[in-house]
């Protein structure tokens, strides 16, 4: 069995980027094996209305793989804890597991950070927030994704918490397809940080196919 075992935070700082190079190598590997889809023959039409003959599934990584579901945790709380946000979240569905992730593994390192939801529709009963979870007022908070194209799924959610009073402090995803994501979120004043582009799996694609 994989060893879950969390890295010690007193780790000296080029042992914890060996350590966190090598989850991200393997982080990869799955997302690969599990996520990436190359269909030129009956290509996909994307979330932004795009049609393109690759599609990469985050969803099959991040709500089916323990390890990934762990190694994404353990990667992105390392990014954002400096940060120290009151809050990891995005828009349903895709930020979901990966939130919880993040929130899960700063539970074992003793720095809680609570995880929270953005509704695609605002309820119509009860509180009527668009935003699910247990955040302080005026927080600050990290925006998560598992693939972003254009990027406005993000910047749906980063509205949603801009306009509940929350100062979002970064959007960082899984993976960016490069088409126009980046840009957006940059030209609203949010920093934007993804692990890996679509580019490096397909490139990796070509040299398992040998294409």
């Amino acid at each position: 069995m994989a060893d879950l075992r969390i890295s010690p935070r007193n780790q000296n700082p080029q042992d914890r980027s060996r350590t966190n190079q090598i989850d991200r190598q393997e982080l990869f590997r799955i997302l690969y094996e599990r996520s990436f889809l190359y269909r030129p023959e009956n290509p996909f039409v994307l979330s932004s209305g795009k049609v393109s003959p690759v599609y990469l599934d985050g969803k099959k990584t991040t709500l089916g793989h323990p390890r990934a579901q762990f190694l994404i945790g353990s990667i992105l709380f390392d990014l954002i804890e400096p940060l120290h946000p009151d809050g990891v979240g995005g828009l349903t569905l895709g930020a979901d597991p990966i939130s919880v992730a993040v929130s899960l593994v700063s539970g074992l390192h003793q720095c809680p950070i609570p995880s929270f939801v953005v509704r695609k529709e605002q309820k119509d009963h009860g509180t009527k927030s668009p935003i699910e979870g247990d955040l302080p007022k005026s927080g600050r908070v990290v925006v998560v994704e598992d693939v972003v194209t254009t990027g406005g799924s993000g910047m749906k959610a980063v509205q949603a918490c801009q306009k509940g009073g929350f100062e979002v402090l970064k959007v960082i995803s899984l993976v960016d397809r490069e088409e126009g994501g980046r840009e957006l979120f940059e030209s609203a004043g949010i920093p934007f940080q993804a692990l890996f582009t679509l580019r490096q799996f397909i490139d990796y694609d070509g040299e398992v196919r040998g294409r």
